[in-house]
């Protein structure tokens, strides 16, 4: 895989976004350039956790390319480092190309033959559909929202918040618990432990509203 160059430092980058969005059109543009060439390394290293789905390399990596741009041009300074932000767009873009080809590929083959029965009637894919293999691609979706869900708990909640989420939905590999067992655990009121979640929970589906 090819060399890519060096990410640019905290202040070299907001030394380029602000030229992106105040400079002359010649600077802008110049830019806009360098936020993406000094960015193309973490395009490829988003791209490695998908290559072990049937698609080249070079191909995602030209996918999340478009995420990349997409995510300079849209980007302001409001939403933190640029990295961080683009990294959920070069993600998305990569997620969107191989739903695309999953939908496109599963309405071709349904239909292909895969063998023949004891009597030599050919056998297609949708005969024996019910026995279908864990989709990897919904397995990287799962993980690419359980990998946001953690991020999201860090950021937006305390930490009383935090350990009540994580017992009442059994996170972290524990056991889902109800509220009386939690409030009986931390010493508390059931309608608190209630109060305590409803509140985690808002926490949590506004912030998955302000990434999307």
């Amino acid at each position: 895989m090819k060399t890519f160059q060096k990410p640019l430092t905290a202040v070299e980058e907001a030394k380029y976004i602000r030229l992106l969005k105040e400079g002359t059109v010649s600077e802008a543009r110049q830019a806009k350039e360098i936020l993406v060439e000094r960015n193309l390394r973490l395009v490829a290293h988003i791209a490695k956790k998908y290559q072990n789905v049937d698609e080249d390399m070079e191909d995602l990596i030209s996918i999340g390319c478009i995420g990349l741009i997409k995510a300079v041009d849209t980007f302001d300074v409001g939403k933190g480092r640029l990295a961080t932000y683009a990294c959920r767009c070069i993600d998305n873009e990569l997620l969107m190309l191989l739903r695309s080809k999953k939908k496109i590929s599963r309405e071709v083959s349904l239909f292909e033959p895969i063998g023949q029965d004891k009597e030599g009637n050919e056998i297609h894919l949708m005969d024996v559909i019910e026995q279908q293999q864990p989709d990897i691609i919904e397995k990287m979706e799962f993980n690419s929202r359980r990998e946001k869900l953690v991020r999201l708990m860090e950021r937006c909640l305390t930490e009383r918040e935090k350990e009540i989420v994580i017992m009442r939905y059994g996170l972290n590999g524990t056991e889902e618990i109800t509220q009386n067992e939690i409030g009986n655990s931390l010493g508390i009121s059931r309608s608190y432990v209630s109060r305590i979640e409803k509140k985690a929970l808002q926490k949590l589906r506004e912030g998955f509203a302000a990434e999307n």
